[in-house]
Order: structure tokens, then sequence, then C-alpha cells
């Protein structure tokens, strides 16, 4: 058995993390060069959600590779009858054993796929096996042993490591996908309870170094943020991590690594959304990649489920960030251009063979192109029926302003007047309750909001909320940062601008505290009191890095998303390129439904 270890020493131009993962999947469908000919591609529960987001099946299955499964659905597979063909959706029949194909086995180096793995190697149904683990493989902890033990047909050519446990939704946003108990992970640090979750913090731990392994970068400094126990846990570890490990060694200047915290801003997660992709997530559910349409109505039947890649899907790529409105009038031209496609079409003369051939070529184009087109007015007409039904224009604007101003009188108004208005809907209600009282958590009669909210229908369960988010997030807890610091001036200045910009589209007023975090990074004015430095090259220096690599632990959202991709193609932040990654990606559905489990 050759096991080796991946040393990438080359450093990538840019940092891209969907190009990251789709360079391991094009290496690891010739099993980086040792693999040519048919083979069975095989992947544990993470990286078949980590390759389905970079490529499609169809692509796959094109080159060399005659069936893509899961390891724990083929090993127990074999208890009842040899390995088969697909029968189409990637799972396997029965049938004789192809025993001619090779394996290449991708999948996570936990105790678990090991296993399967050495019940495999026992009774191999493959010619060959090329194991790739999708993070570092601890070399103390015996697991190379187990496998070398049960090759006992010696049928493994190789062992590496690839670092892809991490799912890229865009080229400067990642996910570790840890959707479950993030938030109970993060204040439960530092206490008791912590040993409750430590397979998820080593989760996250691992799934940090592995994005900067992927990424082909090692930093210069990390910084944590200071108001999380959490987040300097993890700073601390995952500079252990890179001390203690050689395979962290690349050329270039290395980026600044800045671990946050959900808990400074609870508030951003809460708001309704206006561009596409955020959207979509919060109205619709975007999970993967994919979109569930069923139950719209008037959904046909093959758009019941629909993938919004912006791999492959060129309209999503262009139009992902764009706001509502402007979304509309791209989906309008979209419909046109596809029209007049189809009637140049209709007036074609297939009058020889030639033109016959012609025809048919294009056929299969725009098949797929009415595809899309129909993907994206049915997903566009469900988002205007949504908007519409739950009167999310007027809750979005109330969201907003509780989002951005101080004016306790107006707001305790107009809150009564939607918790009694019978057309926002009970969700809705609970987020304008908790917006209001992270805004007025000392100054407000929080009692008072909660009858209103009673007798507009909030069940009292759903109105523990209100408790939790503050047991949460409360001002006690999180950093300065989300209402302001203690600077009068520099308040003052905030909500003028925000005034001003609030008059071109009041629904977009909101800026995330990720941003303010951001563009003091840039400008050298990011305070050690908040965010202390767990390591740095140039101690006392104050040079602005020229690349950030951002992890907030608890989750992230499509908002924030949508403003760091705006902040890598401004022309005003010095060429500084920064990259979005988390535990999660949160709509307010996920969030309340963490919050509950605190």
């Amino acid at each position: 058995m050759c096991t080796t270890r991946n040393k990438p020493l080359k450093y990538h131009l840019t940092m891209d993390g969907i190009a990251a993962i789709q360079g391991y999947v094009n290496r690891l469908i010739t099993g980086d060069g040792k693999c040519q000919g048919m083979k069975v591609l095989l992947l544990d529960s993470i990286t078949s959600q980590v390759v389905s987001c970079v490529t499609s099946q169809t692509e796959i299955l094109s080159r060399e590779v005659y069936l893509v499964t899961r390891l724990d659905r083929h090993v127990l597979s074999k208890n009842d009858s040899e390995f088969g063909t697909s029968n189409g959706n990637g799972h396997i029949s029965n049938g004789t054993g192809p025993s001619h194909l090779k394996a290449v086995v991708y999948i996570c180096p936990t105790e678990v796929n090991i296993q399967l793995l050495c019940d495999e190697l026992k009774r191999p149904k493959f010619t060959e096996y090329h194991i790739f683990f999708s993070g570092i493989v601890n070399t103390n902890s015996g697991l190379f042993r187990m496998l070398a033990e049960a090759d006992l047909h010696e049928k493994v050519v190789q062992v590496q490591e690839f670092y892809g446990d991490f799912v890229p939704i865009n080229d400067d946003l990642l996910t570790l996908n840890c959707r479950n108990h993030s938030l109970t992970m993060t204040t439960s640090a530092g206490t008791a309870l912590a040993r409750d979750y430590v397979h998820l913090y080593e989760r996250h731990k691992d799934g940090l170094s592995n994005i900067l392994l992927a990424l082909k970068r090692k930093p210069s400094a990390i910084r944590y943020q200071g108001s999380s126990t959490f987040a300097k846990q993890l700073a601390h570890d995952v500079h252990e991590n890179i001390l203690s490990d050689q395979i962290f060694h690349f050329r270039g200047k290395g980026p600044l690594l800045l671990i946050l915290d959900r808990m400074d801003d609870p508030v951003t997660p809460l708001l309704s959304q206006w561009t596409y992709q955020a959207m979509v997530h919060e109205l619709l559910g975007l999970n993967n990649n994919r979109v569930l349409l069923k139950g719209a109505p008037g959904v046909q039947k093959d758009l019941e489920e629909v993938v919004l890649s912006s791999i492959q899907d060129e309209f999503f790529r262009t139009n992902k960030h764009s706001n509502f409105g402007e979304l509309g009038e791209a989906i309008k031209n979209l419909l046109d251009d596809f029209q007049n496609q189809q009637n140049q079409h209709r007036r074609l003369n297939l009058n020889s063979i030639e033109d016959m051939q012609a025809f048919m070529e294009k056929f299969p184009n725009l098949r797929t192109q009415s595809h899309n087109v129909s993907k994206h007015v049915a997903i566009m007409s469900e988002l205007a029926r949504l908007v519409d039904v739950c009167s999310l224009m007027d809750v979005s604007q109330f969201e907003q302003e509780l989002a951005c101003a101080d004016d306790h009188a107006s707001h305790i108004r107009e809150l009564s007047e939607k918790l009694e208005n019978p057309r926002v809907k009970t969700p809705d209600k609970l987020r304008l309750g908790l917006l209001y009282a992270l805004r007025y958590e000392h100054s407000g009669n929080l009692h008072v909001v909660k009858n209103r909210m009673q007798k507009g229908g909030v069940s009292s369960d759903m109105m523990s909320l209100m408790d939790k988010v503050l047991q949460y997030a409360g001002s006690q807890v999180r950093g300065p940062g989300l209402y302001g610091s203690g600077d009068i001036m520099a308040k003052v200045t905030k909500s003028l601008i925000t005034s001003v910009q609030g008059v071109s589209n009041v629904y977009s007023q909101h800026i995330p505290v990720l941003m303010d975090t951001l563009q003091s990074v840039v400008k050298g004015k990011l305070r050690e009191s908040s965010h202390p430095y767990i390591m740095r090259q140039n101690s006392g220096s104050a040079e602005i890095p020229r690349e950030i690599i951002i992890f907030m632990a608890g989750g992230i959202t499509y908002e924030e998303a949508t403003k760091v991709s705006e902040f890598n193609s401004s022309k005003q932040n010095g060429g500084v390129r920064a990259i979005l990654s988390g535990s999660t990606i949160h709509n307010s559905t996920s969030f309340l439904e963490e919050l509950k489990s605190l």
C-alpha cells in the first residue's frame, strides 16, 4: 500500500473555493493520473455533497466513470448480492460483479468510514483501490495500520489526502454544512457542556484547517472575535494545527484569518431578503444548490425540484446577487430572448437532410434552454406570490427600521399594528418581536410586547425565543458592534449615511456587522481590544492584508455573502479579496430552530 501526503507548495493566484474543489475532482476522476479506464467513484455523505456542488453526475459519468455511489450503500449491498450495475439513480442493483473495474474512494477519515473501507478491502470487488481522504489523517491514530492489515489482497494502489470536506456555494462563499447545534456548541465553549459537542467542534477545527489547505494558504495573521470564547479557542487550535503540521507550507504572502461568532450579529439572519440567492433560501429553501417547488400552485412536474448552481446556470451566476426588481427585468429579458430563438427555429425551412441535421444538433440546446427559462420563471412566480401573500414588502420595511434606527415611540406603535394585522404571518410577527427585543432590550417593555404577540397568534413556545435570543446575543454577551460603538459622532454619521441610502431602497438599508469589521480591517482600524491576535508575522506592523479568510462559527447568511461579493468587486477596497465561510448558511427558519435548542 503506497501512502503519500498531498504537499502542494504552489500558491493559487486567486482564492476561489469552487476552483479548488474542481481541481480535486478532476484529479479524483483520473486517480491523480494513476487510474485510467473505467472506474467506480465511492463517496460518503459529506463528500457526495461537496462533489455534487461543483459538477454534475452526468459530467462525471461521461469521463470514464461507470458509477457514482456511497461507500456505505455499496458495502451494505454486498451482504446480499454481488456488486451490479447502476439503476440510473446512483444506487446499486443486483447483478454479476464487474471485477475489471477500478475504485476511486473519496471519504472523510472517520472511524466509521475507515471500518467500512476495511470491510470492503477484505472482500474486494474491484481490481484496484485509489483512496483519497478529504482531510488530514492523524498518523498516530492507527488508521493506516488498519487499512494495511485489511488489504490482504494488495489491491490498494495509493492513499492521499485531498482537503475538500467543505461545500463551495460561490467562489467566495464556503460552508461546512453543520446545520444542527452550531449555536449551542458556540455558547457552551469554556463550560462543562462543551464535552457534549466535542465531535462537532473537531469537525469545525478540521474543516477550517482543510479550507486553508484547499485554498493553499498559510495565514500570516490570525485574529478572533474577543467577545467569543469559542472563537478564541478555535483560533488557538487552528494555530496549533498550522504549527504542528509541516503540510502548511506555501509560498507567497499569507492572508489574514479572521474568526468570528454569529452571536455578535443576531439581526442579519432575522431579516427578510431581497436578492435572488438569499430570497430563494429565505422563502423556498436552498440546500446544496437544490430548491423544492413541490406544492407551489401550478408548478409543472419536472420543476418540483430544480438546481440553482453558479457553475451549471449562467443566468443564476450573473443574477444571484440582483435585487427583486432587477431580477424581474432580467427574467423578462431571458424569456424574450428564448421566444425570439423559438420563432427563428419555426421559420426554418427543413427542405434538405443538411437542414434537418443542423436543426437536430441545435435541438438539445434549445430544450435545455427551455427548461432553464421555465425554472427561473417558476421560481420568480412563486417568490412574487409569497411576497404578496405574506405582505413582505410592508413587513420588510419595518424590519429595516428596527435594525437601523432608534425611535421607540414610532416602533412600538407600528409593531402593535403589525401584531394585530391578520395579513402578517405568525413567523413574521415572531421575527419582528425578536428584532424589537434586541433593539430595546433595556429601554422597551418586553412584557407588553409578549402579550401583544400572544394576542396576535404567536404561541408561548415561539415567544420563549425572545428570552433565548437575548440569552444568546443580548447586550451583555455580544460585542459592541451591532448598534454602534460608544462613539456618539460615529453613531450620528452612520445614521445619516443610512438615512440617505434608505431613500433609494428602504429594503436594503441594513449593513451586517461583518462589513463594518471588514472595512475596519482594510483601513487598519480594527482594534486589538475587540479582535485580538493569536499570531502575526510582523508584530507591530499596520500592514493591510491583501487577502482575508473569514470564518463565522454559528453560521453565515446569503446577505453577508452578497456584501462580501460586492466588496470583492469594488474598486475602492485597494484590491483586497475576502472569502466568507462558516458552520452553515442560515435563513430565519434555520436560525430560529437552532435558537430553540439553546
